[in-house]
């Protein structure tokens, strides 16, 4: 299997002060690692050296034991898909046009399309349900659809090592939902290795087998959900207190936000008066007196 790992790199964009500082990483074959942490803590920084974006200022990004950056884009692209935060397809581009894509890094200049190239898009838009929208254009699509069908383009690249940056970002929960039980079936029954950047916690906690909590451009916590997010962590990421449950659907945990660390909660509200439950045909119209 591809093995990605991370040795002592820091980053920075320009002469910048650096993003992430000596961090060294390495990354579970067949198994979904998240990255977690507060905004501007070095998450999607990382994501991007560990997709040969961003080259280190220090240390080095290995790819089966070789420094990323010194290999070529497209030996690096047949090992390792990148699905960045809200990417935007050109306008008219239809879901088929675009999934064939993905076969860009397997074929050279003068290739004709074929037998192979076919089959690796016809099963990418077949695990990711979207071989009925093959002829819909991308920008006329739902947000979870549009989703399904980018992850449908990485995955025919067909890398071992699939990389996403908040792939649940602006969707409702239905299809946050749909997007993560779409890359863990992946997981699954491919044994494809996914990093994903996510901001809640508890999807982290859900689908995640490894987690790993930056803060300041550093590792503060990694391994298994349950040695992750714990209040302790909590607090040293967000500065806020909070209580963790026991997530009635995995076994695992589940984090319930308290207050700021040192604060006092706001009391919750209490129940409603008899008045305000009453159902809305049962309340008199303000105008005419009537019910």
């Amino acid at each position: 299997m591809t093995r990605l790992t991370v040795d002592a790199v820091t980053l920075a964009y320009g002469s910048a002060r650096p993003v992430v500082d000596e961090l060294s990483l390495g990354v579970p074959d067949g198994r979904i690692t998240c990255i977690i942490g507060p905004n501007g803590c070095g998450k999607s920084t990382l994501l991007r050296a560990l997709a040969r974006l961003l080259r280190p200022t220090a240390g080095a990004v290995l790819l089966d034991g070789r420094a990323i950056h010194r290999l070529p884009t497209k030996e690096v692209a047949r090992h390792v898909g990148l699905l960045p935060q809200a990417p935007v397809a050109p306008q008219g581009l239809t879901v088929a046009d675009l999934v064939a894509r993905g076969r860009f890094p397997h074929r050279h200049l003068f290739d004709s399309w074929s037998c192979e190239d076919e089959a690796a898009v016809e099963q990418a838009l077949t695990v990711t349900h979207t071989a009925e929208l093959r002829d819909q254009q991308v920008d006329e699509l739902s947000g979870g659809q549009r989703q399904r069908v980018w992850i449908a383009m990485a995955l025919a690249q067909r890398t071992p090592v699939l990389l996403l940056d908040e792939p649940t970002t602006h969707l409702d929960i239905a299809h946050q939902l749909e997007v993560l039980e779409l890359l863990a079936e992946l997981n699954r029954s491919q044994q494809r290795t996914v990093v994903m950047v996510l901001h809640d916690l508890n999807e982290a906690a859900r689908y995640g087998h490894h987690l790993v909590a930056m803060r300041a451009g550093r590792i503060v916590a990694e391994g298994p959900p349950g040695a992750v997010v714990t209040a302790e962590t909590v607090r040293a990421l967000f500065g806020i207190d909070s209580r963790i449950l026991t997530d009635p659907v995995t076994g695992g945990p589940l984090l319930v936000p308290v207050a700021r660390a040192g604060s006092s909660p706001v009391p919750a509200a209490g129940p409603p008066s008899p008045r305000e439950s009453r159902p809305v045909a049962d309340r008199q119209n303000p105008i005419t007196g009537r019910g």
